[in-house]
């Protein structure tokens, strides 16, 4: 029941961001705002969700301690923010550029409700066992949403925004009051204390929570900037909304078998699933033809699903002290500052300078390298 409404809740989250990526640039002009401010509006974001994901994610833990129960809480936020981001496209053409970015904060605050303290929730209601599974799904939300991205930003192009921001919404609150209502109608566990974490495990995921960073680094340089140019060694403009989605796609088919691997460790699985992805990400920047490309991309899309899995996976089982929201968070925070970087190399326009755009295809070998072997030192470190 858990692993479903949290599915479904991610899929329709992770619309709302695609549907304001693709109208941003449209609604900040009729706010008055040069185009030139859209990566910075998109930087803004990330700042916020690094700083109120990892808040959220410590609310949650107190709430669940001191309540017994965040979905209520969660439900208010979310109305909050489906109100904030459907007014987005009403407000820029009316009211102009303060009350739209006063708006768009609101929204990324409060949108922050949606990440970590979902996972809260299945570690409170979810058994050990099964929160793998749990967590591969609320990842496949997010796997089917990315997968869509390119023909959304082909059929929304003429499409009124009023219509896309009402739609994800509505469809967002709508899970989210389901997840409310199904963890009101689950016994709530007994206040029993639990054991403290310890320092040793604080600086464990600290060490984590890098080797994530340097992995989600790779993943956004690679995804966002280089896959594009490396299907146009082959293929025309055109076919790239059939091409791009082939990541996902490698994403999405490997994104439940993940969770079979867990029985290795997580840090042991995320660096060998690291070291696979070297090897498709060099295989992409070296493929001879269209058909080993694909073959490469659908590759490193399956090494990220598996590398994301048993990342939070791995933050569930070391919050079992009570900070099961906290470890989530502070990953969801770590993927936001992956994604800063990614979009202030596209603004400072890094990937078109002669001198540093031809090195971009090296970055995302590099971080993944590093936190290859971060996650390595992490998993020797379990072992000791």
């Amino acid at each position: 029941m858990f692993g479903s409404l949290v599915a479904v809740l991610q899929l329709f989250f992770a619309l709302t961001w695609i549907v304001y990526v693709i109208y941003l640039p449209a609604l900040a002009a009729q706010a008055g705002l040069e185009r030139r401010y859209v990566p910075m509006i998109l930087m803004m974001d990330q700042v916020i969700f690094l700083v109120c994901d990892w808040y959220a994610g410590v609310y949650a833990d107190r709430a669940a301690r001191v309540v017994g129960r965040i979905g209520g809480t969660m439900a208010v936020a979310t109305v909050v923010s489906c109100a904030a981001f459907i007014a987005l496209p009403w407000v820029a053409p009316a009211a102009g550029a303060f009350p739209f970015l006063l708006l768009t904060v609101l929204w990324s605050m409060t949108s922050s409700a949606l990440r970590a303290p979902p996972f809260a929730i299945v570690a409170r209601h979810v058994p050990a066992g099964r929160q793998p599974w749990t967590t591969s799904l609320y990842l496949l939300g997010l796997g089917i949403a990315s997968a869509l991205a390119p023909y959304l930003g082909l059929q929304l192009g003429k499409t009124d925004p009023r219509i896309p921001f009402a739609a994800a919404s509505a469809g967002l609150a709508a899970f989210v009051f389901a997840l409310a209502a199904a963890e009101r109608r689950v016994q709530a566990a007994p206040a029993t204390p639990r054991p403290a974490s310890t320092p040793a495990a604080f600086a464990t995921m600290g060490l984590f929570a890098l080797a994530l960073f340097f992995l989600a680094l790779g993943f956004q340089v690679h995804s966002a900037i280089n896959s594009a140019p490396s299907y146009l060694r082959f293929a025309r403009p055109e076919e790239l909304p059939k091409l791009m989605p082939v990541f996902w796609i490698g994403f999405n088919l490997a994104i439940i078998p993940a969770t079979l691997l867990r029985r290795f460790g997580g840090a042991g699985v995320i660096a060998a699933a690291g070291f696979v992805g070297i090897a498709a990400l060099v295989a992409v920047a070296r493929a001879p033809a269209i058909e080993p490309l694909v073959v490469a991309e659908a590759a490193a899309g399956a090494a990220w699903a598996v590398a994301l899995t048993s990342a939070f996976t791995t933050a569930l089982e070391a919050g079992r002290a009570g900070h099961e929201g906290l470890f989530t968070g502070v990953l969801f925070s770590t993927l936001a500052a992956a994604a800063f970087l990614r979009i202030a190399l596209v603004a400072g326009q890094v990937p078109a300078n002669p001198t540093f755009g031809a090195r971009l295809v090296d970055l995302p070998v590099a971080a993944w390298i590093i936190g290859s072997l971060l996650a390595l030192s992490v998993a020797r470190l379990a072992r000791r």
